[in-house]
Parts: structure tokens; sequence; C-alpha cells
């Protein structure tokens, strides 16, 4: 090689090298949107409900047509990220989140807005896997690797928390409709930032033909598991509907890994998901994700139902969760992850969590938040920050280039699904022990409008505390899953392959590959 073009060669690495990093900050933001978004919404929903003239039957549609799109779709997202290159499907992805929010803020009646949380779905499916995937494929050196995805877990963790607080601000100073429209600038900077920046590394695309069948069933079955869930928290888990509903995504996701097992060029490749360490991270992940909703769920109600916080204020309250969340990530995960074991990391991460839920379970009517509540949201942002981190770099660690949307894309999946699962299960749970509470303690209660309100809050905070005992034994058994499943070395000592190595396109062969344009 001649002088010059060893020196065009340096340069490029150098810039590179300097470009990864302004990179992670415009896919950061971009996952603090989609993260902000699952729960901002939330908070507006009365006054969006009030101003439209929705009815309480219809309301819950703004945010199951939401989860219904994204969780659906994700797989697909994560495949077209491989297939278009996932620079393009961020782009995109930034570009039709910001349109659907935009007509969501703009919304004159129910259907518009309906129709506009389906398109944020959609076009979120598209947008997280592919931002994922362009951290796991920018960043391949384990020090880097491990800085870029402590904080990029970190935003993952407590960008919900945040929205919870942004929303209550926007609902009360401004109004519902920001809720939507602050998602604008946030899309704007992200996608003219990464047009400009990201450099995805060359030769990391996957050209073969799209899995069209495994499309139509992963999304149907995907689509029917997520509203089954739903479902059950509103119509119960013994109605026809819930019931036909789980036995049909059964069915299609059944026929959706025969399909994949046969095709040439799955949707899904099973070398993705059957690598031991991938599974039991997609697994434990979306265990902990379980607990964590429920938790979240339950902590809100009882902040603004018992104790009559505020939006605002229930907002401020999870802060330190958040800060502990961020300290997990970025101080103790990513510094430690790579001289230990990702395992070392996740299930004592997740016991951590499974201590704080503990703490929780002592709830009461007049609990402090300084003596209950704070010791308990601090220990689980730190437990679950510290976890978090590893569990997602492991998660799209080893996976060829070529499969990274679609790795990331089940990062997604597991989360959403956990989420779906923790809300509809444990507030199912809480519900039937809160009737029952009520039902016990109604006879001997006096008739006093007071006496009413104690026996109501009661039975409440009975409910949250019951249901939360069954999130500290799914939190532990994602601790004991970590523990078993996941057995990784440290990344440092993995050996690291590059793309000229002579694997083919076609091999299953799982060592990280990275492009030539990176070494």
């Amino acid at each position: 090689m001649s002088q010059t073009a060893t020196q065009t060669a340096a340069n490029r690495l150098k810039d590179t090298g300097a470009n990864r990093w302004k990179a992670l900050v415009f896919i950061s933001l971009a996952q603090l949107m989609v993260v902000l978004d699952s729960t901002i919404v939330n908070i507006a929903l009365p006054s969006a409900q009030h101003s439209l003239g929705i009815s309480d039957a219809n309301k819950q549609w703004v945010i199951t047509a939401y989860a219904l799109a994204f969780g659906g779709l994700l797989l697909f997202g994560g495949r077209i990220a491989d297939m278009w290159g996932r620079k393009r499907a961020f782009v995109v992805g930034l570009t039709g989140f910001a349109l659907a929010s935009a007509l969501g803020g703009a919304a004159a009646n129910e259907a518009m807005l309906l129709g506009a949380r389906a398109a944020q779905g959609a076009f979120g499916a598209l947008l997280a896997p592919s931002a994922l995937s362009l951290l796991a494929v920018t960043f391949t050196d384990a020090k880097e690797r491990a800085k870029a995805f402590g904080i990029f877990g970190a935003i993952a963790g407590g960008g919900g928390a945040v929205g919870l607080l942004l929303g209550g601000i926007l609902t009360e100073y401004l109004d519902w409709r920001w809720t939507f429209f602050v998602n604008i600038p946030f899309a704007i900077i992200a996608a003219l930032g990464a047009y400009f920046v990201i450099r995805e590394p060359a030769g990391a695309r996957n050209s073969s033909t799209l899995d069209i069948p495994g499309v139509v069933l992963a999304t149907l079955g995907l689509v029917s598991l997520v509203y089954g869930f739903t479902r059950a928290e509103t119509s119960g888990w013994t109605s026809v509907s819930t019931i036909g509903l789980f036995v049909a995504s059964a069915v299609l996701l059944l026929s959706f890994g025969l399909v994949e097992s046969k095709v040439k060029a799955p949707l899904l490749p099973l070398r993705v998901v059957g690598e031991r360490n991938r599974g039991g991270t997609y697994l434990s992940l979306g265990l902990a994700i379980i607990g964590l909703f429920g938790v979240f769920l339950f902590l809100t109600y009882y902040l603004q139902v018992v104790q009559g916080y505020s939006a605002i204020k229930t907002g401020l309250a999870f802060l330190p969760m958040v800060a502990a969340f961020v300290t997990g990530s970025t101080q103790i995960g990513a510094r430690l992850v790579t001289r230990l074991p990702a395992r070392t990391l996740m299930a004592p991460g997740f016991g951590l969590a499974a201590v704080a839920m503990l703490l929780l379970t002592r709830l009461d009517v007049g609990s402090s938040y300084p003596g209950v509540i704070l010791p308990g949201l601090v220990l689980l942002g730190l437990g679950m920050g510290s976890a978090f981190m590893p569990a997602m770099s492991l998660a799209t660690q080893g996976v060829q280039p070529r499969d990274a949307g679609v790795a990331s894309a089940m990062v997604n999946t597991s989360q959403q699904v956990g989420g779906a699962i923790g809300t509809a299960l444990l507030n199912t749970i809480a519900a039937s022990a809160t009737t029952a509470y009520v039902a016990a303690h109604a006879v001997g209660a006096s008739g006093s409008a007071g006496a009413q309100r104690l026996l109501q809050s009661r039975s409440l905070v009975h409910g949250y505390t019951h249901a939360i005992w069954w999130a500290v034994g799914i939190e532990a058994l994602a601790a004991l899953i970590a523990l078993t499943f996941v057995n990784a070395p440290r990344p440092g000592s993995v050996k690291v392959a590059s793309s000229e190595d002579g694997h083919g396109a076609g091999e299953a062969d799982d060592s990280v590959k990275l492009p030539a344009a990176m070494h």
C-alpha cells in the first residue's frame, strides 16, 4: 500500500472514531424520544379524552393502538433495517414518528388521534431496532461498547419516569397536545444529526429477500399476544376473546417457528435466538420488565390515588430512581462489564431489584416517602441499571452485522411483551386482592364517609402490595435465569472475527463480525 493510501486509511479511521461518539448522541436522543412516548401520553390521556369526547370504553385504544403496532411490527422493522441499512431505516423511522406526532397533536377527533398513535407505533417499530443495531455495529471495541451501551441503557431504562414528569408539566402548564408536539424537535435534531454524522460500516446489510410468510405470521402472532394481555386486563382472563387471542397467538407463533426453520432467508434466523446467551438474555430481560412495569404502575397509582400527589409531584418522586438507574448503568455496568462476565452483573442486578420490590411490599396508607418509597426506588434503579447495560450489550454481541437489526428487534420485543404481561397480569392480581380485601372488611366498617375512604385506601394498598410480592418472585426468577443460562465470558476475552475471515453470507456463525471499513 502506498504512503498516500495508508495516510488516507488512517484519516478515515480517525474520522470514524470521532463520529462514533457524535452518532451516540443522536441515537440516544431518538431512543429517549421513543421511551418518553411510552409514558408521556398516559399522563395526558384524561385531558385528551375530555377534549375529543372519547368514551371510557375507547380511551384504552389511545395506549393499545400504539402498543399493538409497535409490538407487532418490531421483528419486521428489525429486518427492514438489516435490508435497507440501519442509517436509512433510522432516518425514515424518525421522520415518520415526527409526522405521526404532529398528526396526534393536531387531532380534531378520536379517529385521527387513534390513527396517529398507530402510526407512531409502526414507525417506532422501525426506529427502535435501527437505533440499537446502529449502536451494535458502530461500537465493536469492548471498552467503547461498554460506555456506549451504558449511556444507551440508562436512557432506555430511565426515560419512562422522565416521561411521567414531562407529561405532567406539559399537560398542566401548556396543553395535552404538547405531549405529541414535543417529539418533533427531538426527531428533527436526531434525523439531521444521523444524516450528516452516522457512517454505517460497509458490508453490514442483509441482501436476502424478505420472508413474507414469516412477516405475516410474526406480526399477527405478536399482535394477538399483546392484544390478548390487553383484553385480559379489561375483559378478564377467562373471557372467550382473551382465550381466543392467546390460542391464536400460540398457533401463529408456532407456525412462525416452523416456517423459519424451513425457509432459505428467514425473518428471524434461529441462530439469533437459539444461542444460549442471547436466548437467556431475552428471557431474563422480558421477565425483569414484567416486574418493573408492574411496580412502576402501582407506585404511580399509590402516589396519586392514595397519597394525593399531582402528576408533576409523582414525576419528581421517580427522579431518584432515574438517577440511580443512570448510576447503575454508566458507573457500575459500563465500568465492570469488560472485567466481569455478564451474568455476574445481570443476576445480582435483578436480585437487587427483587430486594427493592421486597421493601416496597411494606407500603401502607400512611407510608412516608423518605422512609419506604425512596430506598426502594433507589435500590430498584441501581439493580436494574447494573443489569440492563450488560443485558442489552450481550443481546446483540456476537451477532453478524447482517442480523443486527433483527437481534435488536428481539430485545425490544422481549421488553414490549414483558411490559404488556406485567401491566395486565399484575393489575389483575392487584384488582382481585383489592376486591377480596373489601369483601372481608366491609362488614365491620362504619358507614361514615371517612371510614369508607380509609377502607378504600387500605384495600387499594393491599392489592398493590399483593401484586408487588408477585413482582418480587418474577424478578428473582429473572436473576436465576441470568445466572444459569448466561455463561458468556467477559467481552475482552472473546475472539473477534473479521468479515474477511472467510465466512460466507449464509453461514450461521455467531462470532462478532467487523466489516472491513471498521478495521
